[in-house]
């Protein structure tokens, strides 16, 4: 049945064997032994291609259910704790931020789980997710409306800040604007979601900036920063020691609010919901205790 879905994730024999570990011809026997078992054929086969029939149609939501009720057994423990692997994709800028702390206390709480990541761009990630490649995703806030099968809750937010070198190889005005306009820029990819918050933020402070370059990563632009050769809008990160580092400055641009929201993204039925709903309650009672705090 996994092989089924995985069939109907890929489109053909070939793409779902490559995906899980087996020839096409190992697929084909899985799906033919299957439609012996349910005693209808699910596929309509002519010439080089093989394609779900009106059968195999009805058969995918049955299936899929069956095999969510599988894997709720095959990860229940009477003690309540989360057993079993889940596969996710993350931006590596979270693993540098608060999804990290979750990510560790989840596993120290429960040792018989296992998180396999995989790095990326939150686009990739959506597509992954929505064809069941990956569990969940941490992304951040998708900047159009998604595939109803997928879902999307705030996890924490992170401001949108300026970052200046103390140490430039350039000369860097003080007023936070005159230094955006005039210094070389390093940009965070346009095309990504994070990128496109850098260009809400740049439209907000009416300021153009001189392109640098251009990188899909948080940390590498931070270390092209400390090294003197730009500034750069990025998310303030939450477990970076933003205040003790020796070569980079933080500024708020005046009267520019932009902030970047991350988030957990899954489909609205899997077979990881314990996991994921572990997470968003480790978020949820991180939110209330900082609010205690506050208060």
């Amino acid at each position: 049945m996994k092989t089924f879905l995985a069939v109907v994730r890929h489109g053909s024999f070939a793409a779902a064997g490559s995906a899980i570990g087996l020839s096409a011809a190992a697929v084909g026997l899985q799906m033919r032994a299957l439609e012996q078992s349910l005693r209808q054929p699910l596929f309509d086969r002519g010439g080089r291609s093989v394609v779900l029939n009106t059968s195999g149609r009805r058969a995918v939501a049955r299936i899929e259910d069956l095999v969510l009720r599988y894997e709720e057994l095959v990860g229940y423990r009477d003690d309540g704790a989360l057993v079993g692997t889940v596969v996710m994709g993350a931006l590596v800028s979270t693993l540098m931020g608060a999804f990290a702390d979750a990510l560790w206390s989840l596993q120290r709480e429960n040792p018989g789980l296992e998180v396999k990541l995989f790095a990326g761009k939150s686009s990739d990630f959506a597509e992954r997710v929505d064809k069941g490649l990956l569990d969940a995703a941490i992304v951040t806030c998708p900047p159009h409306a998604l595939a109803r099968s997928l879902v999307w809750t705030q996890l924490y937010v992170e401001p949108m800040v300026m970052i200046t070198p103390r140490r430039p190889h350039f000369e860097l005005p003080a007023e936070p604007l005159h230094a955006l306009a005039t210094a070389p820029f390093i940009r965070f990819d346009r095309e990504t979601w994070t990128g496109l918050l850098v260009n809400d933020v740049l439209s907000r402070s009416q300021v153009e900036v001189r392109d640098e370059m251009e990188l899909d990563s948080v940390e590498a632009i931070l270390a092209i920063v400390r090294q003197g050769f730009g500034v750069s809008i990025v998310p303030k990160l939450a477990n970076l020691r933003w205040a003790a580092d020796r070569d980079l400055r933080v500024l708020e641009l005046p009267g520019v609010d932009v902030s970047r929201r991350v988030g957990l993204l899954e489909r609205s039925r899997h077979t990881r919901t314990r996991f994921t709903g572990a997470i968003k309650r480790y978020f949820a009672q991180a939110a209330g205790g900082a609010a205690a705090r506050a208060t």
